[in-house]
Parts: C-alpha cells; structure tokens; sequence
C-alpha cells in the first residue's frame, strides 16, 4: 500500500512539474485516422480556450510504441490506431507503468486497392489476392503443404485476370492498414478458403500466423511507407500497379484513382456502410487517464470528436469519409467513453465482443 502511494505522488510530481512546460495536447498514430484527427484539432483550437492539439503521422504500431512508453510529458496523451490495441501492447503499457487506457471508436474505415482512374477497373477475389501477395501459397498440386509463392503474373494467379506483372504498393508493418489487411484479405480471404490450414490454427497459432500473415518480399509487393500520397504518385505513373490504402482517402482522390472490386463489391461509402464490402475494419483512438486533468483540454477534446456535428450520421468528418457507426452503437460506446469507463482490460474491449 505505501509503495502504491509513493509511487502515486512521483507520478502526479513528475506530470505537475512539466505542467507549464506542455499545455498542448499531444498525439501520435495511425495515418489513417490522421486527417480525422486533424480536422477535430483544428476546430478544437479555434472554438476553445485551448491550443490546437500536436499530431504526428507514425503508424498505429509506432504510435501505440511511444504511448506505452510510459507517462509525462514526454510521452503523448493519446494514440490514432487503424486497428484495435494487441495483447502485447497492452502489456508494454503495463510494464511501463501507463495506468488505465480507455478505447475510442470513432467509426469505420474501408480498406481499397486502387489503380489509376484512367487504367480499367480491377477486379478480384480476395483469394486471389492472397494468391498473388501471400509469401507462401497452398501448393497448386492440391498436396496439404505450403510452397513459396511462384506467381509473377496476375493471369499465373487466374487465368482470367490480366496478363501483367504483380505489382502492388502498401504500408509497412507498423501499419495498422497493414494489420487489417493481411488478417481481412490474406487469413479470412485466403487461408480459411482451406481446411487443413484452418487446422493448423488449433494446433499451432504462430505458425498459423506467419503463414498467413506474411507477405512476399521479392519486390512484387513494394512497401511505400506510411504516405499515402506517395503511393498514388506512383500508381499514376505506372497504370498497371495497385496500392493499398484506407477508403477515406481514396474518398478524397476520386478525381485521380479508383478502387478495385473484392469479390463483386465496390468500395462506395454504402457499401461499407452496410456491410456488403467485406474489407472494411474500425478506427479507433486511445486515451492516457494518468493525463487527464492535467495536460490541459484532454476530455474536452474526447467530447469534441465523439460529438454528433464530427461523427454522428452528417457529421463533418462524414463528409471526409468517415464510415459512422449506427446510432445505437455508437450511443452505447459514448456514454461509456465519456465517463471514461471504457478501459481496456487484458484485450481490447472490441475484441472481447468478437470472441463472445
């Protein structure tokens, strides 16, 4: 008990001797809740006595590294995730001392691959995907082994796909776009369409996780870093190359890219909305209690981007590409992140729902 208490008062020391020295919000994150975010701080700095919130573009998996660092100013108030925090992270957090973490969902996100508007509009399985982009395949031959991946072309993937060159730019594996995507296109898309590898899961989860998990590193897939931007220069300089990026910002760029189908589906802000686009994921934001009440501005900030004018059904980060969640889920979350009740315990609270 005393050493809790000392512990305590070093802690409140540490935060109230740095108070002066930062009374700005700060955040870190995924790339693809960035402009969300962004737009949040903007308006938060303009219609409130407090100052414009500091963001910075890392990546859910660098960002969710440096928030679990451990508390101070030193260390950011919160974290932009394209996925839900890992047991792993979570543990960070606690050996370092973090406190309580609450989860914020925001809404939804689709996960495209595009190509250049002008190119024809590409369409695929998500097996097939996984057929081209996997780092080891199911062997064709029908025996129950992995073999690396031969395809070169998309045609040697489907005789009935073009007969050009794979080539497909995507984020790194700090990437939460990342994350989602090998687990939505490559494990549910690919490797559950086979028996024996489901069987492999029962078994031996980590080797059921890297080969379903992996992507192929000979150059067919090029990681482009977490700069979207980038990655639609290049695929308007090479017609016949893909990229994979988040739909709110191909939501942006419609006058210069396009999304391809998955399994006879369009990413359209409908689609998703509804459930028919089968790549599509949550976006979340984190929050740092041991912060609150005294890095100026954090809850206000909270209720600020969970309000019904930002992500309530034609809120303005909507009109950004914003997938929002129906009204009874999100009603449900909010009350409960507010009072800021929503803490994270030994997995995320997202993902506790989907095991039940």
């Amino acid at each position: 008990m005393y050493r809790s208490i000392v512990l305590l008062t070093l802690l409140c020391g540490v935060l109230t001797n740095h108070a002066i020295a930062r009374d700005q919000i700060e955040i870190v994150g995924s790339s693809t809740v960035y402009p969300f975010s962004t737009v949040v701080a903007e308006k938060f700095g303009k219609e409130t006595k407090f100052k414009t919130p500091k963001i910075e573009s890392t990546g859910s998996g660098g960002g969710l590294k440096l928030f679990c660092s451990g508390v101070g100013t030193k260390t950011p108030d919160f974290t932009n995730s394209s996925r839900a925090i890992k047991e792993n992270e979570i543990k960070k957090c606690r050996a370092n001392g973090v406190g309580d973490i609450v989860e914020v969902k925001v809404g939804y996100d689709g996960i495209v691959m595009a190509n250049a508007k002008s190119s024809p509009t590409f369409k695929v399985t998500r097996k097939d995907v996984y057929l081209a982009l996997a780092a080891e395949i199911p062997d064709p031959s029908g025996a129950e082994v992995f073999i690396k991946n031969p395809h070169k072309t998309w045609k040697d993937v489907n005789p009935i796909l073009p007969d050009e060159l794979i080539e497909v730019l995507g984020p790194p594996p700090t990437s939460g776009t990342r994350d989602a995507f090998v687990e939505l296109v490559l494990e549910k898309g690919g490797c559950k369409k086979y028996g024996w590898i489901k069987a492999i899961k029962k078994k031996d989860k980590t080797l059921y996780k890297a080969k379903c998990h992996t992507i192929r590193e000979d150059g067919l897939f090029i990681e482009a870093g977490e700069n979207d931007s980038l990655m639609i220069q290049k695929v308007l300089s090479n017609p016949k190359a893909l990229a994979i990026f988040g739909f709110s910002f191909l939501d942006q760029n419609t006058d210069k890219v396009k999304g391809a189908e998955f399994d006879g589906i369009a990413p359209t802000f409908e689609n998703i909305a509804n459930g028919k686009y089968s790549v599509a994921r949550p976006l979340f934001f984190y929050v740092k209690t041991a912060h609150l009440g005294v890095i100026p501005g954090m809850k206000e900030f909270v209720e600020m981007f969970l309000s019904d004018a930002a992500t309530g059904q034609d809120g303005y980060l909507v009109d950004r590409g914003l997938i929002p969640m129906p009204e009874s889920e999100r009603s449900n979350l909010n009350s409960k992140v507010l009072s800021m009740k929503l803490i994270v315990g030994d997995i995320s609270p997202s993902k506790m729902k989907e095991k039940k």
